[in-house]
This record gives structure tokens, C-alpha cells and sequence, in this order.
């Protein structure tokens, strides 16, 4: 399904929580020199106005970045990420959030690559006309889960992938294990990020252990519950992420980060987080 737009909901708590983890991520890879890629499946437009029709017609980041974005004495993890979002808004004024792409675009280096992949037509659009310039981005307007097989093993031998599909279509959720799987055996220290909604959908709750199943050790999982179900089972009430290969020291930044996460953007008595890992 293609009616999906991330426009509505740009910045909102389930984006801190992925944002957050991606700026780690890419601070972790920096540490060495040897160049690596930031591959995207599902990449979205890259950056989003706040202040639209579409952005305001639900509002989300105001439960999201919103409540971040004034908070003093922040962990340091949680103010690096909102240093990256102030990059799009100069004025000082919470007016524009970056996406995913975006915000890789921000942290890598002259000597890295960026290869996004989107199939709607009006997001992969404004990505090729956004990056036109640049050098070190390649926009395919195709499918990521197929075009990341084409890319696995990546030149430098390092990359970092985030998938990030809308799970508006239930056959996302398998299609999301088969096509990590397959990138675990093309390329197996590569470092992957597999973002998933809480939802009380079976499809959902499910994913977590099935992602768990394609790997021994080396994964880390992670969610952020911002409410309760609601009594009709519509809804997304948090998120988690999946991430293969993640450094050693991020259960520590995420035990220092999650609680105040759970403060500022718990949206009821409910909000929790929950926290687990094979990193030895």
C-alpha cells in the first residue's frame, strides 16, 4: 500500500526514540575512519514542515520533539539528537523535523554514502530534487526491501541499515524478517535497525520474537510505551526497535536516556520501557 505519508506524523514519540538511536549508531560507526553506507528501505520525504496542513492536522510532534525541545539538563544522548533537529531550525523556533535520511546526512562524512530507497511516487520525488546536489546521496525510487539485496555486501564493508517500513500493509511484517534474514547472511557484522509499532495487532506483537529468532546474540531490543491500549484496539500506544550488531555501550546510553524518555513523552500512569539484550 502506498497511502501511507510519514508527513502526519513527523517527530512524533515513536521518531525520538528511532532518531535517537540512529544519531548513536552513526556516532558509533564515525569512531573509525574507514568510510561506511547508511541504507534506508523506506526512507520517507527527509524533511517536514511543522507548521502545514498536513503536519498539523494531527500534531504528533507536540506529544514527540515537542516536549523536548525547551527541556533543560537532558542525558547526553537525548541532547545530541535534539542538537540534530535544531540544525533544521536556526531560528530557534521548532518549525521543521528531519527524517531519517536527513538527519544521516547531517552526521556522515564527506567520504560516506547514503542510498534511500522509497517507492511513493510524491516522497521519493522530493528526495531526488532535495539531494540533487549531493554527491553523496543515491535516491531509488523502488522497493527497499528488494533493493537492499543489491547492496549487501556493501563496497566499504560497513554500513548501517535502518528498516523502517509503515506496516499499513500486514504483509510488511514478514516481509520484514525475510528480508533481515537475508541481509544477516549476505552480510552478517553489518549494523541493522528494524523499527516496529505497538500495536495490538498479532502481527506485531509477534515480530519481535521472530527478529529475535534470526540471530543467537548481538541484538538489542527496545521499546517505548507512551500509553495505553485503547479499549478498541486502534491505535499505536509506543514503538520499539530491533538493532543487529549494536555497540556494546548502547544499553548503558539507553538505561541512562529511556527513563526521562518516559517522563517527558509518557502520555499516561502507563508509559513504560522495556530494555533487553544478548551483547556480551
Amino acid at each position: 500500500m502506498l497511502s501511507y505519508r510519514h508527513a502526519f506524523h513527523a517527530g512524533n514519540h515513536a521518531d525520538v526514540l528511532k532518531h535517537l538511536l540512529l544519531v548513536e549508531l552513526i556516532g558509533y560507526l564515525k569512531q573509525k575512519d574507514k568510510p561506511f553506507w547508511y541504507v534506508d528501505t523506506h526512507a520517507g520525504a527527509g524533511l517536514y514542515a511543522l507548521d502545514t496542513p498536513v503536519a498539523l492536522k494531527t500534531a504528533e510532534f507536540r506529544d514527540g520533539i515537542g516536549r523536548l525541545w525547551e527541556q533543560p539538563d537532558l542525558p547526553a544522548s537525548v541532547q545530541a539528537y535534539v542538537e540534530q533537529v535544531r540544525q533544521v531550525n536556526r531560528a530557534g523556533r521548532l518549525l521543521r523535523y528531519p527524517g531519517s535520511p536527513q538527519l544521516a546526512l547531517q552526521l556522515l562524512r564527506p567520504s560516506d554514502r547514503l542510498h534511500l530507497f522509497d517507492l511513493h511516487s510524491t516522497d521519493s520525488r522530493q528526495l531526488q530534487k532535495q539531494y540533487a546536489d549531493e554527491r553523496r546521496v543515491r535516491v531509488l525510487a523502488t522497493d527497499g526491501f528488494a533493493g537492499l539485496k543489491g547492496l549487501l555486501p556493501p563496497q566499504p564493508r560497513r554500513a548501517l541499515v535502518l528498516v523502517d517500513p509503515s506496516y499499513e500493509d500486514r504483509g510488511d511484517y514478514r516481509q520484514v524478517v525475510d528480508a533481515v534474514g537475508d541481509a544477516l547472511r549476505r552480510f552478517a557484522t553489518g549494523v541493522y535497525m528494524v523499527w516496529y509499532p505497538l500495536l495490538a495487532r498479532r502481527e506485531a506483537q509477534r515480530l519481535p520474537e521472530a527478529l529475535a529468532a534470526l540471530r543467537e546474540h548481538d541484538w538489542l531490543q527496545v521499546e517505548l510505551r507512551v500509553k495505553a491500549p485503547a479499549a478498541d484496539g486502534i491505535g499505536m500506544e509506543g514503538s520499539g526497535l530491533f538493532v543487529f550488531n549494536a555497540p556494546w555501550t548502547l544499553p548503558d546510553t539507553l538505561q541512562e536516556a529511556l527513563p526521562t524518555l518516559v517522563r517527558l513523552l509518557g502520555q499516561d500512569a502507563t508509559a513504560s520501557y522495556r530494555l533487553q539484550h544478548t551483547i556480551a
